[in-house]
């Protein structure tokens, strides 16, 4: 394992020489000079992890010196020595980054403490950059892909969202559509992108479990309050928390939600003070919210005010034209991923890929292209290498069709009744095929399977 190096710079030769023996017997590398000039000459020769700098110098004072690494080195942790310390010349060096400011004489245990703790901390600083920046790559605009024209719409949208200040998103769309995506990008494409990034899955709690996610609670709140709990709103402060399947919180939470998006302050959980915080909320849902609002189940109001400003992501089957470079896109991932050499997907299989409907949208072929990589190990994805479903079944083609209302009328309930177990009929019960038949998406012919009884 490297050495970590260290740069010290003292003029006093005894003190330099006596440092430098104790920090190489404890395992550091140790770069010696005892000019200010002559430590910024070592900074662009050297690879330094920190700074032990004296304050006063032949040729200029440590503040100064700090004057002119701070800016230029930010991660590099700078520690203070002097034996004319005064309170003022100790602020002044913290406010300009340094990590401590150390009284000549100090005990030697004590720098040795005090160099390992900024170490620790420069190390977690670092690590916490390049998680942030393979985030920032990960999710950044580069990653959305598709030349639909309603996805290049829902693009150039994510990209004004994400240089605005808005703080309220709603994205809409079917399961697998690429919501997650979005909310990452609109995150980590704005100013916010240093702020953490906080999510949460609506329907994977219990109503009083996810309030107390969100808002925190106070110690004693409730019988397993042993301590207090910060929620998302609050550890999110500055960034970005993203509300998935927003359509599944109740009613009393759902009016908690309202108050907080109307003013930005909430109370935690058996709190009385008011906590303000600056996040922008990203909301996503499956789910028809209009439905929902008229059968009551949703609040008109919480939905307006989600609604400031609406996505809404199409389904795969209605942009057949980016399959390919979603394909491509996915094969260049798992080839770096599994190490793999494939380049691309012969003419026969694509054509299947872009005639299938795509119930799972963009996750169920990301989740295919994966698993066939995995499985194969060839250059060129061939036909006999989708799986069974993607060869058999029929694309889902909308049919315009006119139905002569009877003399007498009907009740269209029946009617959707009787064309719902007609389409399961046809499919032997597979509801997938049935929902395209009759141009729905799984979920909304689940709702009304239960709604009719027929599950």
């Amino acid at each position: 394992m490297a050495k970590e190096r260290i740069l010290l710079v003292e003029d006093e030769k005894l003190i330099r020489w006596s440092l430098a023996n104790r920090l190489t017997k404890e395992g550091y590398a140790v770069a010696e000079v005892d000019r200010g000039s002559d430590a910024l000459k070592a900074l662009e020769e050297q690879e330094i992890d920190l700074i032990l700098l004296d304050y006063r110098l032949p040729d200029m004072d440590g503040l100064q010196l700090l004057k002119i690494v701070g800016p230029k080195f930010r991660d590099l942790p700078v520690i203070m020595m002097t034996a004319y310390s005064t309170v003022e010349s100790a602020i002044e060096a913290m406010k300009l980054g340094a990590f401590d400011y150390l009284n000549k004489p100090f005990e030697i245990e004590e720098l040795l403490v005090t160099i390992q703790k900024a170490l620790e901390t420069t190390s977690l600083k670092r690590e916490l950059g390049r998680y942030r920046r393979a985030q920032e790559e990960r999710f950044g605009m580069g990653n959305l892909v598709g030349r639909n024209a309603r996805i290049v719409e829902v693009f150039e949208l994510v990209k004004k969202i994400a240089a605005s200040s808005a703080t309220t998103v709603l994205l809409q769309g079917e399961s697998g559509t690429g919501k997650d995506l979005l909310a990452n990008t609109i995150h980590y494409a704005s100013d916010r992108a240093k702020k953490p990034f906080m999510n949460l899955t609506c329907s994977a709690l219990p109503e009083a479990l996810l309030e107390s996610e969100l808002f925190g609670h106070e110690r004693g709140a409730f019988e397993d309050a042993k301590a207090a709990k910060k929620g998302l709103f609050e550890l999110a402060d500055g960034g970005t928390v993203f509300l998935d399947e927003i359509g599944e919180i109740g009613p009393n939470l759902q009016s908690k939600v309202l108050r907080f998006l109307e003013d930005r302050t909430f109370k935690r959980v058996g709190g009385t003070v008011d906590i303000r915080v600056d996040v922008r909320i990203v909301a996503a849902t499956n789910a028809n919210l209009d439905q929902a609002v008229s059968e009551g189940r949703f609040r008109k109001d919480l939905y307006y005010r989600l609604k400031v400003i609406p996505i809404v992501l199409p389904p795969l089957r209605e942009r057949p034209e980016d399959v390919p470079l979603l394909v491509k896109h996915f094969i260049d991932h798992f080839n770096r991923e599994f190490k793999k050499g494939t380049r691309g997907a012969s003419h026969a299989a694509m054509q299947a890929l872009m005639e299938y409907p795509w119930p799972g949208n963009i996750r169920e072929l990301k989740n295919l292209i994966e698993r066939v990589m995995i499985l194969e190990n060839k250059e060129i994805i061939d036909l006999p290498d989708l799986p069974r479903e993607i060869l058999v079944q029929e694309p889902y083609q909308p049919v315009e069709q006119t139905f002569t209302l009877p003399p007498g009328g009907v009740v269209l309930e029946d009617v959707e009744r009787s064309l719902i177990e007609q389409a399961l009929k046809r499919t032997g019960g597979n509801q997938t095929r049935a929902a395209r038949l009759l141009g729905l998406t799984r979920d909304t012919l689940r709702y009304r399977l239960k709604k009719y009884d027929l599950e």
